[in-house]
């Protein structure tokens, strides 16, 4: 157990670790058993060899639910391999924790405080109370979506293919469910969706189940509340969904609006020109969800404008909401620091949305969190410029889509130096965790807040 582990590990080291460093750490560690695994014979096809450092690339990869990969799956790993990949999938999408304590509370262990707070730096969650019995619901509500989906496209494929490829449909089926919810871009056929690219209702489902993936825990949680308030209360009060919900849902359906918009003005006469009405919104619409965490695609990226590029990396980077599947410097963060630049445009010293009052620290996070994002894509950038051959804008592609652990790329990455490898290795790890609590790592528990204030003077700005 992960989390007992830690927890006994926190009392055996002399300075006192904080529940951000621990889990962390955590996710080390599992990285490294995902390396150990991945490179036993057991998973690989006959002959399949990978390098190290492409293997360890693969298992942050992995972990981080990115989707980018220095070597096509389908030639290095069998099916017991794929099979592995997607139970990884779980783990990196849900988090070590989220697991941990669903196979805590299935054998009937207690759940001490330590063990709590470990969880609720994993979720990334404000309170302490109640992060177990949502750790629980979100566990079961994803695996029962996975097998629900993979049923269906298990049958769709069955219909598709006939009876006498049932065990392809099955395998497939399960794998593009699983893929898809926890947003985890990896290809394993070499197309991604592309022989789907006309099926709009398939690639609908798809989008809706990336977008569960990417909504956030705590989101999927209140209305499964909803729901069942409704049905049970139909007479009585409104449910109340929290700020954060309404944040979270809010800031998704703007981005993925605005985003389709874009991809579709920019490609009008490009990609789209030869597609029918309907093709050119659902394509457009497609990359706008995909591009936000997903990572699947339904052609060649080489084929999109440099401006539908940018598009896509500023998608990638903004990422999915906070305490879900998704990296990126976050739906909210961006959402909160557009409402702050709105309120400071109007002259209006709070920021104030849903008849609520955004606190002064959650701006300041906003805002640090985003400059320091910028400031490490930008960084990494100016280093591939530096140290690899290709053209800027797929260096810049290629670092949003780690960062925001996004599984595209624009063919790039096999050929990317050892430098380069690293540069992207540490992007997708720092994505995954998140960027402030790459901040608060280095962090001691002892250091807090001065007792006192100095004097306030104004500084002269712009």
């Amino acid at each position: 157990m992960i989390m007992h582990f830690l927890s006994k590990l926190k009392t055996k080291v002399k300075t006192e670790a904080t529940p951000i460093q621990l889990v962390v750490s955590a996710y080390l560690i599992l990285i490294l058993l995902t390396f150990f695994l991945l490179n036993l014979p057991i998973f690989l096809k006959p002959g399949a060899h990978v390098g190290l450092l492409d293997s360890f690339f693969m298992s942050v990869s992995t972990i981080s639910v990115t989707g980018l990969t220095t070597f096509p799956l389908s030639q290095v790993y069998n099916h017991a391999g794929i099979i592995l990949l997607e139970f990884l999938f779980q783990i990196g999408g849900f988090g070590v924790t989220m697991l941990a304590t669903v196979i805590m509370i299935l054998s009937g262990r207690k759940i001490s405080l330590q063990q709590r707070q470990l969880i609720q730096v994993d979720m990334n969650q404000p309170r302490l109370s109640g992060t177990v019995r949502l750790s629980y619901s979100v566990f079961i509500l994803m695996v029962l979506l996975q097998l629900f989906f993979g049923m269906l496209f298990s049958i769709y494929f069955t219909y598709q293919n006939g009876i006498s490829h049932l065990k392809e449909a099955i395998f497939n089926g399960f794998y593009i469910s699983i893929s898809a919810v926890t947003n985890a871009g990896f290809d394993i056929t070499g197309n991604s969706l592309a022989p789907f690219r006309h099926n709009y209702i398939f690639l609908l489902t798809i989008m809706f189940l990336i977008m569960l993936g990417g909504i956030g825990f705590p989101v999927l949680v209140e209305f499964q509340q909803w729901i069942f308030y409704k049905f049970h209360h139909p007479q009585k009060m409104h449910f109340k969904f929290s700020l954060f919900s309404k944040l979270a849902l809010l800031f998704a359906i703007i981005f993925f609006i605005v985003g389709t918009v874009l991809i579709f003005l920019t490609e009008f006469r490009g990609q789209l020109a030869n597609e029918s009405w309907p093709g050119k919104l659902m394509t457009a619409m497609f990359y706008s969800a995909s591009t936000r965490n997903a990572g699947l695609q339904l052609e060649s990226l080489k084929s999109f404008q440099t401006s539908t590029l940018l598009i896509f990396s500023l998608l990638m980077f903004i990422g999915a909401s906070p305490s879900s599947v998704g990296g990126g410097v976050r739906t909210t963060t961006i959402g909160i620091l557009l409402l702050y630049l709105a309120a400071f445009i109007r002259g209006r010293r709070n920021v104030n949305i849903f008849g609520r009052r955004i606190s002064q620290s959650d701006i300041q996070k906003a805002i640090v969190v985003t400059n320091l994002s910028m400031l490490l894509c930008m960084g990494a950038v100016l280093i591939l410029s530096i140290t690899e051959h290709f053209s800027l804008i797929s260096l810049i592609f290629e670092v949003a889509a780690a960062f925001g652990t996004t599984g595209l790329s624009m063919g790039i990455t096999a050929g990317l130096s050892v430098v380069g490898k690293w540069v992207i290795i540490v992007l997708m790890f720092i994505g995954r965790v998140g960027m402030l609590y790459m901040l608060l790592l280095f962090v001691s528990k002892r250091e807090q807040d001065f007792n006192y204030e100095y004097p306030t003077e104004q500084v002269i700005i712009g």
